[in-house]
């Protein structure tokens, strides 16, 4: 017999299978109704020519005189013979005739970003999206890895991860078995030019316990499974972005063990810091577990975001200030303040970068967008860092 909530005003018994069948039913009308909610039918981020020339790095003339003398083909245009933006492929094409692509070079490392923290609801899986598609648009080769069964930063590439995805196309047949020496099956395309995903679905949950059982019976070495997945599709990017579950339970420490740099959000409230300062802890603990059996990641940088800040509460001023005072250079300068823009594009399934125009008003995107640039472009230094190949340059720029 079906298991039964009893809900105060509900005169019927209702059970767990009929809830999950109307809520999963609701959910999939929201996504259906969310303009370019589904992954096949997203389109990517457009740019006038202006933003076109500084993300390529030349002159709009520059652009307009390798068009008209054939190097470029000549933009597309609307039935009023107005120019249509560019795409953010069409930008890379750009980038590949003037020479400005920011690549690293074959011998610099990869850089590999979890985005971690122990709680749920600190934005972890929102500054994900936000910084991989941000370095998407700056010319960069991104993967996108969703670590976390609950499968967040899959949804906002417009997927319904337990209808259009099965566990095949996850890490889960990866990390499930030895025999399998890539993770290049799972990866795919997405709407951003240079941006693949691996995605998540409720499956990869299984994961965890099945991982955590061969690890208890002494199988350790899958610890490293995360690693040697990433050191199969790594030479193909600049940056792969974890995003792992919100616990330091099997997969987790596998994602830790892979990554070669670590980015926290925390919200400036008392529960969330009392979570990170747990988190750090922990991590501390595991670190040193780690190395006492060589197994320790190599950790080039580690960074907090303030997220979801809120600017009116003079709580959060205060925590903000302590964690400053308490992380020193290691917190990025920008917060990541709450913004309607964020939550009616989330609402939607899509972020900020892949917004047509303001869903609120054009002050509160611009602000938005000056918040998220803000924050990814400091990371943006901290991976360029990492690159024996561009830190010369970054010194030369009075960056580093």
């Amino acid at each position: 017999m079906a298991a039964s909530l009893d809900i105060e005003g509900v005169q019927d018994e209702v059970s767990v299978q009929a809830l999950a069948q109307r809520t999963s039913s609701v959910l999939e009308r929201l996504r259906d109704a969310a303009r370019s909610a589904r992954a096949d039918d997203r389109r990517e981020p457009t740019f006038q020519i202006g933003k076109a020339a500084e993300l390529v790095g030349r002159t709009p003339a520059a652009i307009r005189e390798a068009e008209k003398d054939g190097r470029l083909p000549p933009p597309p245009r609307t039935e009023n013979n107005r120019r249509v933006g560019y795409t953010l492929a069409q930008l890379n094409d750009m980038r590949g005739l003037f020479g400005t692509r920011p690549w690293r070079a074959p011998e610099d490392p990869c850089s590999i970003i979890a985005v971690q923290n122990f709680k749920g609801g600190v934005g972890k899986s929102t500054l994900s999206v936000h910084l991989a598609q941000y370095l998407a648009i700056r010319g960069y080769r991104v993967a996108l890895i969703d670590c976390d069964s609950q499968a967040s930063a899959t949804t906002l590439f417009g997927y319904v991860p337990d209808l259009d995805l099965s566990e095949d196309d996850t890490l889960y047949p990866f990390l499930r078995h030895d025999g399998m020496d890539s993770l290049d099956y799972a990866l795919r395309k997405t709407h951003f030019d240079g941006l693949e995903l691996i995605p998540a679905n409720l499956r990869l949950f299984q994961s965890e316990y099945e991982i955590a059982a061969r690890m208890a019976r002494g199988q350790g070495s899958l610890i490293d499974r995360m690693a040697q997945g990433i050191a199969s599709i790594s030479d193909r990017f600049d940056v792969i972005v974890l995003d792992p579950p919100p616990a330091l339970g099997a997969i987790s420490l596998s994602v830790l063990r892979a990554a070669n740099a670590l980015v926290v959000p925390v919200p400036p409230t008392v529960m969330d810091f009392s979570s990170t300062a747990a988190f750090l802890a922990m991590l501390d603990e595991t670190i040193e577990t780690l190395a006492e059996r060589d197994m320790a990641p190599s950790l080039q940088f580690l960074r907090f975001v303030a997220s979801k800040v809120d600017e009116n509460k003079s709580m959060q001023k205060e925590l903000i200030n302590l964690m400053r005072s308490l992380f020193g250079h290691a917190i990025v300068r920008t917060p990541l303040k709450d913004s309607a823009e964020i939550d009616n594009a989330t609402a939607r399934l899509m972020t900020v970068y892949e917004l047509d125009g303001p869903v609120t008003s054009s002050s509160v995107r611009n602000r938005c967008l000056t918040y998220l640039d803000g924050v990814n472009s400091e990371i943006e230094i901290d991976i360029r860092s990492m690159w024996p190949s561009h830190l010369a340059r970054l010194r030369k720029e009075g960056v580093v």
